[in-house]
């Protein structure tokens, strides 16, 4: 008789191309790259549940945080962010969501649940403890910190991003031998750096610019304040522009060979080529691209930080040692000086390899594997 195929269901929320989704797809690659037989499907419970509202919803929710970014932040650290020590219930979501919850795993049948966002997180949680389904389910999570939205108590397994996540989870009780340390989950196309780097001082250094696959936030202000600089023969710099095609061809017209412009990447093993190429970082302190950096071990300069999420990972990030935050004023003195600074970086890499040190040995999609078999 011929053994039936195991099934994952992932969850992650929106179709935007956000980390949830970024994680979601290096795991279901790094998994099927073990074991081609696992079936994986990815369902934003969104689009699953009211079909072409999801694009607009998409569409406002990033007109919001870039209209109004007080008021975005605001509220996301009212409802989510606030008393994380305690449960809350969601009652608008439950009944917006919890019966088509119920009718997408009924109809898929999985025999593991990953969920990448913290609303069907939220939804899964309701239901094992409403005892209606036994479905094992890991909570992947793609920032540095958990928020009250977050379904935590009947979650089986907890993939947390850092030593002190995992502190704050088994101080809200969880099991200690259910959360692992892996780290913000990075394709396995992007190969991960095993020794710290040592120290090697340039005349000219190599600085990735990164301002998300969307090409938002201050990216722009940021280049015309490089451009600006009249001197700048000391650092040359590689600008993902994302999908952001105006700024490429701004940056492409230019014709300068210090600023290297790039169109949106979605061949990894470029960007893993990449990364081999650069000297450091500078970017928004996004889940995934944070991750991906501290994994190739590139020292991290923050220009900028979106409202919510990323001001308070850049404050995680802040505490640890894991980011340089850059002032708005003399930006390229500031890069330069760390980039020369052999104490400074020294003690970075330092900080980066306590970071590892906590890292579990497998990878997550190694674990996953191992979970559902």
């Amino acid at each position: 008789m011929k053994k039936q195929s195991k099934s994952i269901l992932f969850l992650p929320f929106l179709q935007i191309p956000s980390g949830h989704h970024q994680v979601a797809n290096a795991l279901i690659d790094g998994i099927l790259e073990i074991d081609p037989a696992i079936k994986c499907h990815k369902v934003d419970i969104l689009s699953f549940s009211y079909g072409n509202m999801e694009k607009v919803i998409s569409y406002i929710y990033l007109k919001w945080i870039h209209s109004f970014p007080n008021i975005y932040n605001a509220i996301y650290r009212m409802s989510v962010y606030k008393k994380i020590e305690t449960n809350k219930r969601y009652r608008l979501y439950e009944i917006l969501f919890i019966s088509f919850m119920r009718k997408l795993l009924i109809e898929k049948r999985p025999d593991l649940i990953v969920c990448t966002h913290a609303l069907p997180a939220y939804m899964m949680n309701f239901l094992k403890d409403k005892i209606e389904f036994h479905i094992p389910v890991i909570n992947v999570y793609t920032d540095y910190f958990i928020h009250r939205f977050w379904g935590l108590d009947h979650i089986d397994f907890h993939f947390v991003p850092s030593n002190e996540v995992k502190t704050f989870l088994e101080k809200r009780g969880i099991n200690k031998e259910k959360i692992f340390v892996t780290g913000i989950p990075i394709h396995n196309k992007i190969k991960k750096i095993n020794q710290i780097p040592k120290y090697d001082k340039k005349s000219r250094s190599t600085v990735l610019i990164s301002g998300g696959n969307l090409g938002i936030g201050g990216l722009e202000h940021l280049l015309n304040m490089i451009e600006e600089r009249k001197s700048r023969e000391h650092i040359q710099f590689y600008v993902l522009c994302g999908k952001n095609k105006k700024l490429y061809e701004k940056l492409k017209c230019l014709n300068k060979n210090d600023i290297i412009p790039f169109p949106y990447i979605n061949c990894r093993e470029k960007m893993n080529r990449l990364y081999d190429e650069i000297d450091a970082i500078l970017t928004k302190p996004g889940g995934v691209t944070i991750s991906e950096s501290l994994f190739k071990r590139k020292p991290i300069l923050i220009y900028d930080a979106l409202p919510g999420q990323e001001e308070i990972n850049l404050k995680q990030l802040e505490e640890v040692g894991l980011v340089f935050h850059l002032k708005t004023e003399n930006m390229y003195e500031q890069i330069l000086s760390i980039l020369q600074d052999e104490n400074k970086l020294t003690e970075y890499q330092n900080q980066v390899d306590h970071f590892h040190s906590h890292i579990h040995k497998k990878d997550p999609a190694q674990i996953i594997t191992e979970i559902i078999i």
